[in-house]
């Protein structure tokens, strides 16, 4: 097999030296040592569940960048699982490749299974239960609101993490409340509720208006609570232009939306294996991905 160099596409990546503990959507996950993981974001792509045959060039890198950014700057108001370990000091020199700039060595911790879900405005699926209901997953909304409006306050909408391959299931703050306890939800919503509006303010700034987020928290092993998996990227959040921003219409989004329209256009199940994507598709949704990292952060892709 050929060594990829740091530049080519990572579908999948491949490291002998370390025990794989799980692969995600797009993340792989090793074991380094007993307390720690090395998460490695390859450039795969999922969209309606399904994972793609084909990388995003230079997704991974992207998403990983993005990710340190705000763990960094939202240090302030939890702490995260960020080691600040080099990824390439815990594999062997032939794997190195693999790991630069698309992976962080972290802290184990114990996962808490609900995500967190803050909303600043009425979109997807929140949209659509708001349209049959008044209500996004339990939380009551005036009457009136528009698609893509500015909601008067961020609410927090839990949803349950899914296996593989299935949707995450939207559940009330009551479910959450007898899954994970009383006293350790509070803690979440609030906590996501601070991060979801102290990003959207420095976001505004930068012209981009994040519509919506999830964040995952887990324990350590004295029941502190962290920030972990990733945070505020364009595959967790839903980042509009602020000046291509209508009330009622769908905006653009920097994401994977070139991958999602083009495939509603196919005849397929929503079950894999996905259509082939088209070149054309692949290279813009890579473009996207890189404006969002350069807009929001400055920086462009290390």
């Amino acid at each position: 097999m050929t060594m990829s160099t740091s530049h080519s596409p990572l579908y999948e990546s491949t490291l002998k030296s370390l025990p794989l503990l799980g692969r995600g959507k797009v993340r792989d996950n090793y074991a380094v040592g007993k307390d720690q993981l090395l998460i490695v974001t390859t450039d795969r792509l999922s969209a309606f569940d399904v994972i793609m045959g084909e990388p995003i060039p230079n997704k991974g890198r992207v998403l990983n960048q993005m990710a340190d950014f705000w763990f960094a700057k939202l240090s302030h108001i939890v702490p995260n699982h960020n080691t600040g370990i080099d990824p390439a000091t815990v594999v062997s020199a032939d794997e190195a490749d693999q790991v630069k700039g698309r992976a962080v060595v972290v802290k184990r911790l114990e996962p808490i299974l609900v995500e967190a879900v803050v909303r600043g405005y009425l979109a997807g699926s929140g949209w659509k239960d708001y349209q049959a209901t008044g209500s996004v997953c339990g939380v009551e909304l005036p009457p009136g609101l528009k698609n893509a409006e500015k909601l008067p306050e961020p609410i927090f909408t839990p949803a349950a993490k899914a296996e593989m391959g299935h949707h995450d299931e939207n559940i009330t703050y009551d479910e959450m409340e007898r899954r994970i306890g009383t006293e350790l939800s509070a803690t979440i919503r609030e906590i996501s509720i601070k991060l979801y509006k102290e990003a959207a303010e420095y976001a505004a700034t930068r012209g981009i208006i994040i519509a919506d987020t999830k964040f995952e928290f887990g324990l350590d092993n004295r029941g502190e609570l962290f920030l972990m998996d990733e945070v505020l990227t364009a595959d967790s959040s839903r980042f509009w232009p602020a000046d291509g921003y209508q009330v009622g219409t769908n905006p653009p989004s920097f994401d994977k939306q070139f991958v999602r329209d083009w495939l509603e256009t196919q005849s397929w199940g929503k079950t894999p294996p996905a259509p082939k994507l088209p070149d054309d598709v692949i290279a813009k949704t890579a473009e996207k991905y890189e404006e969002a990292l350069q807009r929001l952060t400055g920086q462009s892709l290390a």
